[in-house]
């Protein structure tokens, strides 16, 4: 039982895929996503009382738990959403049925891939299923056809072709760091065998490797400088790709390079990984703060958004220890439920008005409460005000930093209360500005923003004794 729910979480979307390839229609295709979506979704719950079975390849732990749920339930989700916003799109003729052929096939291809990143317990595995999981993006991207949106994709699969390659690089590596020790085979890759001998690795070549691990992995979480693939993906792309991008794929890339981080530090002559990381955290943190004040587009705004935020938890996770770890943990979550609650709205405002310019939308609390209240909610939530998750989240982040790092603490906190000055300031005027533009379409389903934002609000206010005690056992697993 256990291997079949192992499986199942594999299986489900990848046997979807198959079928939407060959299946015609929209509405069926987009019926079917929504289904296999959920299906996968309930049966990774299962893993919580269900004991899995692992292996050389596949694995599960307290670790991917967290990720694989969290996976599951924005991918689902957001198959809701894209059913709505999608046909929204074939009726205005923007897209096509011709554009849209392998839409859901490569949606639940996507889930496919990093499902199978996230249970990999091989790190080769892990990395062509993260490859995979780029080249599906790539060609979601550029659906559009047009000439920023292929820009935008060509942009993407290069840098994120580079980043991948930086990754592959490090992982070669850490296999040769533990060929003398494990033998040459299948044990030098997997990844239990290798963080129970990784104290007799060559520390030199752990460094290196650690070194491209961090800038290929890095360039997938979109930390800054390798970020600059991120805001024209988002700003080019459908919006449920941009939900899925920013909700999800950034953190598999994370999930990735913490796995690297706990087998490191398992070597004591090797480097720390918690300085780099939290350099990188930072520098993403401060550049993505101040880039909000600059952006016209609302989508690239709030892609500029996730890279800070991504920043926030590289920077809990470098700083380490129980506090920190649990921090990141709970912030990871609470910013993929509340971003891709926003790019739900931001996705029903772009139809509405037309357009994805900040200056060209207006007074949405006149012209249509529903999504103005909704994204007020969603900023609010999403700039760390309280009673929302996020809030509770940078709170534990920040004290755990002044305990250890005062004059960290100063530095983050500036690139936060930037941050939070920079997005009130752009989108109170798409809000509470003078009224531009149409009323949203009558067919518009805001049930997966709410839910998101339901979510959210009961995290800052009460958080389950189970999710505290599975992510207090990852805090300590994480070290």
């Amino acid at each position: 039982m256990s291997f079949d729910v192992l499986s199942a979480i594999l299986v489900i979307p990848a046997v979807s895929a198959a079928l939407l390839a060959v299946l015609p229609g929209y509405r069926q295709t987009a019926k079917l996503n929504v289904v296999a979506a959920l299906a996968t979704f309930l049966t990774s719950l299962s893993l919580f009382v269900v004991e899995p079975v692992s292996g050389q390849y596949l694995l599960v732990d307290d670790l991917n738990k967290v990720f694989i749920v969290l996976t599951t339930l924005v991918s689902f989700t957001t198959s809701v959403f894209s059913a709505s916003y999608i046909q929204h799109e074939i009726e205005i003729g923007r897209l096509t049925p011709a554009f849209l052929r392998f839409y859901h096939a490569m949606y639940q291809t996507l889930m496919f891939a990093m499902n199978l990143a996230l249970v990999a317990n091989n790190i080769g595995l892990m990395w062509v299923a993260v490859e995979v999981a780029t080249l599906t993006t790539v060609l979601m991207v550029g659906i559009y056809r047009t000439h920023e949106a292929l820009e935008a994709a060509w942009k993407y699969f290069i840098l994120g072709s580079v980043g991948i390659a930086l990754a592959l690089f490090g992982t070669i590596l850490v296999y040769m760091a533990a060929r003398p020790v494990v033998g040459e085979g299948l044990d030098g890759m997997v990844w239990t065998v290798l963080v129970k001998h990784a104290a007799q690795f060559d520390p030199a070549l752990l460094n290196v490797a650690f070194v491209f691990l961090l800038l290929g992995y890095g360039t997938k979480v979109g930390l800054a400088p390798l970020h600059a693939w991120l805001p024209d993906a988002h700003a080019e792309g459908p919006t449920p790709i941009s939900a899925v991008l920013s909700g999800l794929l950034l953190n598999v890339a994370l999930y990735a390079l913490l796995r690297f981080k706990m087998m490191l530090a398992v070597n004591l002559a090797a480097i720390a990984p918690g300085p780099l990381m939290v350099t990188m955290g930072l520098i993403s943190v401060i550049f993505a703060s101040l880039m909000l004040y600059r952006r016209r587009d609302i989508k690239r705004m709030f892609a500029y958004s996730s890279i800070e935020h991504m920043g926030i938890i590289v920077f809990a996770f470098g700083m380490g220890g129980p506090l920190a770890n649990f921090a990141g943990l709970l912030h990871m979550t609470m910013h993929s439920l509340t971003k891709s609650a926003i790019f739900f709205a931001v996705g029903h405002i772009a139809q509405v008005k037309g357009t994805q310019k900040i200056a060209d939308i207006g007074g949405l609390t006149v012209t249509n409460p529903v999504l103005g209240w909704g994204l007020m909610l969603g900023v609010v939530a999403i700039v760390g005000l309280p009673p929302l998750g996020i809030f509770m989240s940078e709170f534990l982040v920040v004290s755990s930093t002044f305990s250890h790092a005062p004059w960290l603490t100063v530095i983050l906190v500036l690139g936060i209360i930037i941050a939070l000055g920079g997005l009130l300031l752009r989108v109170g005027t798409v809000i509470f500005g003078e009224p531009k533009g149409p009323t949203a379409p009558a067919e518009a389903s805001y049930v997966p923003m709410f839910a998101h934002l339901a979510l959210v609000l009961m995290a800052g206010i009460y958080l389950p004794p189970g999710l505290v005690a599975g992510f207090q056992n990852v805090a300590k697993l994480l070290g």
